[in-house]
């Protein structure tokens, strides 16, 4: 049996119906992100079972994985993405990321010692007039941090850390 409609039966049929079933392969993106949101991570299984489910070759899953940087075969729980395109760097962005990193102590892209995250630098995340601004990916949800301090930050990460560590899933 396929473990993704096992565990999500009603979901997986809710995305599927959406489209004809001669066109089922539209349904890849929202199972992959449904596969993802559990643990942060879509595994070859994952991807094996959604090429079941849309008549897909696993390659081509995972090929759509590769592209998108919304979805991760790999990686810590939570992705902290900071936006430092032209707009936000005006606004600080840049030095916000430098000092953020050093605060917690990595380098952008290296996950933290416990690996519960990462932080990222990423281009426009559509809130140049609130920089600096990062959103964090983790937990099934995208959530937005507009208007930040490397102190606020650092905050939210805490709680991130702590949720990782205590295993909770908001």
């Amino acid at each position: 049996m396929n473990a993704l409609l096992e565990r999500y039966p009603d979901e997986v049929k809710a995305i599927l119906a959406r489209y004809p079933q001669e066109q089922k392969r539209s349904a890849v993106m929202p199972l992959l992100y449904l596969a993802q949101r559990e643990r942060g991570v879509i595994t070859v299984k994952d991807m094996a079972e959604i090429g079941e489910l849309t008549g897909m070759e696993i390659t081509e899953v995972g090929s759509i994985v590769g592209f998108y940087t919304l979805y991760h075969d790999s990686g810590p729980r939570f992705r902290v993405q900071v936006c430092t395109d032209l707009p936000c760097a005006l606004r600080g962005a840049d030095e916000f990321l430098k000092r953020l990193c050093e605060n917690i102590g990595v380098r952008v892209g290296e996950p933290t010692a416990d690996g519960s995250l990462v932080i990222e630098e990423v281009t426009c995340l559509a809130g140049c007039h609130h920089a600096p601004m990062f959103q964090v990916q983790g937990d099934g949800e995208i959530t937005y941090h507009e208007d930040q301090t490397v102190e606020s930050a650092t905050e939210t990460i805490a709680e991130l850390r702590r949720r990782a560590a205590g295993g909770q899933h908001e």
